[in-house]
């Protein structure tokens, strides 16, 4: 990780277009003319089954027609080549996972959670973690996905997810599976990832956009267009007040809407070890803990995805490590070369070229 004191963040006007060379030329146009299949209309593409079919598909938040494909790639804290309308807030799905466990670095460090591996039931304003299977469940479980949380969120089993692969091999999703002890089964689950921004929000007692905004977007310079929406179901009532529990990703709809420029400036954050300028943002410990290996699944960290034994990312180094969401959404940080690399709309198949493009532009 690069010295923060040493390297400073990206300049705050990003107004201007940058002036790439050559090769950051050939980066940009290699991404702009791999554009996903999926249809221009989110919301079509959710209904049409992107995730599950009837009755478990119903979209609860709200969807919008997307951007094509854009992206921002920033060299030793410099914006080096930027395609597409870069500024366009759109959703962002999955990679919302990865804020979440930066607002409960924020909570850690202000002794709202006070150890990782306390159970949540501890400090849970409502009854989602007094059954026996989910009341040993801890922040740690809950951040590695590997709690085995069950129960239903608004409206949303968490047998929605169960058996879910990444492969594209979902056959079995949704079907029975026993659950194990909290902490001895990895599954990626967004109910459980659902459930982890509700007890945040009880933990924080206020919004988390709002948590967000103060602590971290307006720090790191970040826009005020980005939206975090919740559920039309999702309003909960915390200290007397109603607020909206909003979720990590858009598989109902909803979810984070940001531009690829403020998803750089968040990953910059972290590859600077939660420092942005002068400010500390999220403590180091915290970055630190977020990228450490989870036993159950070596390239999995607190909701990031690493690159252990360069298994996913191979064109990286084995110290990469992104926020990933569906419809090739990435933020990738390259902390052998200082590389933040954004794509928006990127087909998957894609992706390990562009990085390997991106990398060697770096020199």
């Amino acid at each position: 990780m690069p010295d923060s004191a040493r390297v400073p963040a990206a300049a705050t006007d990003w107004t201007t277009p940058p002036r790439p060379s050559a090769a950051w030329s050939a980066v940009a146009d290699f991404a702009i003319t791999r554009e996903i299949d999926w249809s221009r209309d989110v919301g079509e593409q959710l209904r049409a089954g992107a995730f599950e079919p009837p009755p478990w598909n119903e979209i609860l938040g709200p969807t919008h027609v997307r951007g094509g494909p854009a992206g921002i790639v920033l060299h030793g804290g410099e914006r080096v080549a930027e395609w597409g309308d870069a500024a366009r807030p759109d959703m962002t799905f999955s990679v919302a996972k990865s804020y979440l466990a930066v607002l409960a670095g924020i909570a850690h460090g202000d002794g709202l959670l006070r150890d990782v591996d306390e159970p949540v039931a501890a400090t849970a304003t409502d009854d989602g973690y007094a059954s026996a299977q989910n009341r040993a469940i801890t922040w740690a479980h809950l951040l590695q996905q590997t709690s085995e949380w069950e129960g239903t969120l608004f409206d949303k089993p968490d047998l929605v997810d169960r058996n879910r692969s990444l492969d594209g091999n979902n056959s079995r999703k949704g079907k029975h599976r026993d659950l194990q002890a909290p902490g001895r089964f990895w599954e990626y689950n967004d109910v459980r990832v659902n459930r982890l921004s509700l007890s945040l929000l009880q933990l924080f007692r206020r919004p988390l956009p709002q948590v967000l905004a103060e602590r971290v977007m307006r720090p790191i310079g970040a826009s005020v267009d980005w939206q975090w929406h919740g559920y039309r179901n999702s309003t909960v009532t915390v200290d007397g007040r109603a607020m909206t529990s909003v979720p990590g990703g858009s598989h109902w709809g909803g979810g984070l809407w940001i531009s690829a420029r403020d998803q750089a400036r968040l990953g910059l954050m972290v590859l600077r070890g939660g420092r942005w300028g002068d400010t500390q943002v999220l403590s180091e410990d915290w970055v630190a803990r977020m990228l450490t290996p989870c036993a159950l699944k070596p390239d999995y960290g607190y909701l990031w995805w690493l690159n252990t034994a360069r298994a996913r990312y191979p064109t990286a180094s084995e110290r990469a490590y992104a926020a990933v969401g569906a419809g090739g959404n990435l933020i990738l940080c390259e902390p052998e070369r200082d590389l933040v690399l954004v794509a928006r709309w990127c087909a998957p198949e894609a992706t390990n070229e562009l990085i390997a493009r991106a990398i060697a532009a770096c020199g």
